[in-house]
């Protein structure tokens, strides 16, 4: 029940909240420039909703992409430190170390090895992204049932094997977990890889308009990232129904 009434919780506090930034702006008096009212944003959107969306469609891209390469290098190579203890020495620290180093710094070599293409961007988002797919698969990956793995043993499951039937399944929900915390980071992603260098996209079209001090299309252009991202966050969870539809009823049965 307190599943199916958070969306319309959600809808009337962000109602609520435009409401009262619409009459801050009004009754203050505030310079369009300093902060723009939602319906001026609206408007301004409605104006340039042709540009903003072709704009959209390479950050789109960049966004989906990188997560996608940081899933498809991410969950395997979990795989390979779950497996194998000394693998895990050796590789996990340098996946931690990459983690810490600040990703705006890397910028500038993506740029000198792949010029201002779409590889950079990807490479982006791939590194902001690949952190949590690969930390919550490991988890998952290590926190089985002790007593399902005995089972296991006991009916002679050995080795790979045991991993795939066993090991594998149970840990897609924490794999999700990782996949939805990238899929929220990967909007992030993709407009920090346009800061650094891009002739167009969403996060060129912010550094553009904060440059003419056009406030007002800035935050329309944020919101339009914001609503890309949420809807590739929500598109991840409804792919984690469908695999696990068990693991999602559970959830919404403990709110």
């Amino acid at each position: 029940m307190t599943e199916r009434r958070f969306p319309t919780l959600a809808i009337v506090t962000a109602v609520g909240l435009v409401v009262a930034w619409e009459a801050l702006v009004r009754v203050l008096a505030i310079p369009a420039y300093l902060l723009p009212s939602p319906s001026l944003i609206v408007g301004s959107l409605a104006g340039n909703w042709t540009h903003v969306a072709d704009n959209a469609v390479p950050t789109t891209v960049n966004m989906v992409g990188g997560f996608l390469l940081s899933a498809a290098v991410g969950i395997p190579l979990a795989m390979a430190l779950a497996y194998s203890a000394l693998f895990e020495r050796a590789v996990y620290p340098i996946v931690v170390f990459l983690q810490i180093v600040p990703k705006i710094a890397i910028a500038p070599l993506f740029i000198i090895w792949f010029g201002f293409g779409t590889m950079p961007k990807l490479l982006l988002v791939f590194l902001l992204t690949f952190f949590p797919i690969i930390v919550n698969a490991v988890v998952g990956f290590k926190t089985v049932d002790p007593g399902v793995m005995e089972f296991a043993r006991a009916t002679g499951a050995r080795g790979l094997r045991t991993f795939l039937r066993i090991q594998f399944p149970s840990a897609l929900p924490s794999i999700f977990t990782g996949l939805k915390v990238a899929a929220a980071l990967a909007a992030t992603a993709a407009v920090v890889a346009e800061f650094v260098s891009s002739d167009n996209g969403l996060g060129y079209l912010i550094i553009t308009y904060n440059g003419q001090l056009m406030t007002a299309m800035v935050f329309a252009t944020i919101l339009v990232l914001g609503v890309i991202g949420l809807g590739f966050y929500y598109i991840i969870e409804v792919l984690e129904k469908i695999v696990l539809p068990w693991h999602v009823a559970r959830l919404g049965h403990g709110t």
